[in-house]
């Protein structure tokens, strides 16, 4: 035996008696959680995360029970309110949840619902025809998950409440009074004991759904209202008799974008069990939003649904083309030409929904499929040939984003032409790598202005840090196609730095650092210039920001010494207690340095302030709601003024100082 393998086993029995666990393996060790303690233990199985996600997928739960009484016919009024304290309470006007003692469990079937996972009146198809909680877990999973949960239930004879804390529950269900309303109403506190990130919800985020709800289900009112701030009330009611119709004027509206047609397509079809309902309309952006809904629940991962929805209505305008021959011999339209500036919304209702987990992302029934297909085929190919105008406009639309593909394509093959020259190793000129090669360990400094540049050049870490300078006014690709950005001397840099390609070709396997990191002045120019870098990794690497890889460097705006005494303050709050820090109740003097820009700093500063992984701040951008997300770019970075003003104007109370 060789000395290399001898140290190999060696180091194999080593590993393996430090993997040894000294316990007999037998049938005592063999655990079983009972009750709701699973979900306690396990929260992100069920909500799919403890972060603000989860959080608010508690209520989203709560609602979507209510929701199902709207859908059964039992419920015309439901009202949400954030109380003080973050506690939510959820009330609607529906039957009410049985109170009766349930046959097995004897106890009641409310009590039930709230303490038994996969209990609940939607598996057998008596309770509930449509249902979007099929998976009985949603009541019991928020009541497990919250320090305390009150539930009332109003059956038009009597009060009957039950108090559940952390799950469990002291006393069963008792009559408090006498009505004569029906419903049901739920308060509910978050544990931070398993939220520990936070327990505050956003209004925005809760209101985004709601609406959503209000809209899939025309008629219905939802009352909104955040009470968290009794001096300040904010509340909303959303009720929309309209429904998705209004929901597709409602994304043009708040995108502040123009429709090519006066009216919202919309057609509906019903086929034994199944209902589907579809509203659309196409307009002068370049960029298209699908949203597609099972049992309103939210699938944004689409499905069977949306991705029949996809293929007929490409099918339809190619077939259109060619029976008017608007499409020449051989010429086909894809499926990005015929969804650039489509706004979409696909709604469908069934008995069983098979989506795929709990958190619903994805709709699977096969059958759905040849459902849609169907419909959208007959009743979007009827619309267009009784409407020659507007069809003409989508056509047309297609036509040209048709066009400005096959002209991305040719720019693409150009730069692979170019890339194959150069044996794929021509990085830009301003480029200053860093040494090591591994991706896992480096990142990269996109940084305004070749004064900064040169300073992050300088104060970097070269083993890990890379610096990409940009100068120039940058492209604003809201405006633009796609074939306009490939060949664009200010962003195909980036594109090369970061060795993923963009838009169809784009690649997150070839980044060539882990984290992008843009910094950018701490003023209106530097924010603009952020705008303007996410705008485009938003429309063309979208993937980057979804995976985690882009961070918004936060540079000082002070800089407060005194002596050796030195602080950096990132904000006026800051500055004030570092000064105050330094006086330390003498009337001495402290130097307060205002930095205008990236270039006033020196290296060594800004390594210490802004680069060194040690004590640098940065601001890491997600993607918790893309919808969101396309929305206000399309509102900062288009050309309608008037909405960016309404944008400004709303969030400016969350602005203290503007540096202009």
């Amino acid at each position: 035996m060789s000395e290399e393998v001898r140290k190999q086993d060696e180091e194999l029995v080593e590993v393996s008696e430090i993997s040894k666990v000294d316990v007999d393996y037998d049938e005592n060790q063999i655990q079983v959680l009972e009750g709701l303690e699973a979900v306690r233990i396990r929260p992100g199985m069920y909500i799919g995360s403890t972060g603000p996600k989860g959080l608010h997928h508690l209520v989203y739960e709560i609602v979507d029970n209510a929701i199902d009484e709207a859908l059964a016919g039992y419920c015309t009024e439901i009202t949400v309110d954030i109380l003080p304290g973050d506690v939510i309470s959820v009330t609607d006007n529906g039957r009410g949840i049985p109170t009766g003692i349930h046959p097995t469990e004897k106890i009641s079937a409310a009590t039930v619902v709230y303490t038994v996972l996969h209990a609940g009146g939607k598996f057998g198809g008596g309770g509930y025809k449509v249902a979007g909680g099929l998976h009985g877990v949603g009541a019991s999973v928020v009541n497990a998950l919250s320090e305390w949960l009150e539930l009332t239930v109003y059956d038009g004879k009597n009060i009957h409440f039950q108090r559940f804390d952390r799950g469990e529950y002291k006393e069963p269900i008792k009559v408090i009074g006498q009505t004569d309303k029906t419903g049901t109403m739920v308060r509910f506190k978050a544990d931070p004991q398993i939220f520990t990130e936070s327990t505050v919800y956003d209004y925005d985020i809760l209101l985004t759904r709601l609406r959503e709800q209000a809209f899939l289900n025309a008629g219905i009112k939802i009352v909104f209202s955040d009470k968290r701030d009794e001096s300040n009330i904010v509340s909303e009611t959303l009720h929309y008799e309209g429904g998705i119709r209004e929901f597709v004027e409602h994304i043009h509206k708040t995108r502040g974008v123009d429709p090519i047609s006066d009216r919202v397509i919309y057609f509906q079809g019903m086929q034994g069990d199944m209902f589907c309902e579809i509203a659309l309309q196409y307009n002068d952006t370049y960029n298209d939003v699908i949203l597609s809904f099972a049992n309103n629940i939210h699938t944004p991962d689409g499905g069977t649904h949306e991705n029949a929805f996809r293929t007929m209505i490409t099918k339809v305008l190619n077939e259109y083309g060619k029976k008017f021959g608007l499409l020449k011999d051989g010429e086909k339209l894809v499926g990005e030409d015929v969804r650039e500036g489509l706004t979409a919304i696909i709604s469908v209702k069934l008995t069983n929904c098979e989506f795929e987990g709990q958190t619903k992302g994805r709709l699977g029934n096969p059958e759905v499929k040849p459902f849609v297909e169907k419909i959208v085929y007959e009743r979007f190919m009827d619309y267009l040939e009784e409407n020659p105008e507007t069809a003409q406009a989508i056509f047309e639309k297609s036509v040209a984003a048709k066009r400005a593909r096959e002209a991305a394509k040719k720019a693409r093959d150009n730069e692979r032409k170019r890339k194959s020259a150069l044996d794929n190793v021509s990085l830009p000129g301003k480029l200053a790598d860093c040494s090591d090669k591994d991706p896992s360990n480096t990142e990269i400094y996109i940084v305004e202005g070749d004064s900064a540049g040169g300073s992050a050049k300088e104060g970097r870490d070269r083993r890990f840090q890379a610096i990409l300078p940009l100068w120039g006014k940058m492209l604003n690709v809201e405006k633009v196609r796609i074939d306009k950005v490939y060949g664009n001397d200010k962003l195909m840099p980036v594109v090369t730095a970061l060795g993923t390609s963009m838009g169809e070709d784009f690649d997150v396997s070839k980044l060539r650092y882990d984290k992008v990191i843009i910094m950018a002045d701490a003023d209106v120019d530097g924010s603009h210039i952020r705008t303007l870098l996410l705008t485009f990794f938003f429309r063309y690497m979208r993937e980057l920001i979804a995976s985690g890889h882009v961070y918004l460097a936060q540079p000082p705006l002070f800089k407060v010494s005194r002596g050796k005494q030195v602080r950096y303050a990132f904000s006026d709050e800051e500055r004030d207690r570092y000064i105050s820090e330094i006086q330390n109740g003498q009337d001495v003097k402290v130097d307060v340095q205002r930095y205008k820009g990236l270039g006033e700093m020196d290296p060594i500063q800004l390594w210490e302030t802004t680069m060194d992984p040690e004590t640098r701040i940065m601001i890491q951008v997600t993607m918790e709601d893309a919808v969101k997300a396309d929305e206000i770019f399309t509102i900062l970075m288009g050309d309608k003024v008037q909405p960016r003003r309404e944008f400004i104007e709303k969030n400016a109370q969350y602005v203290k100082d503007l540096d202009v």
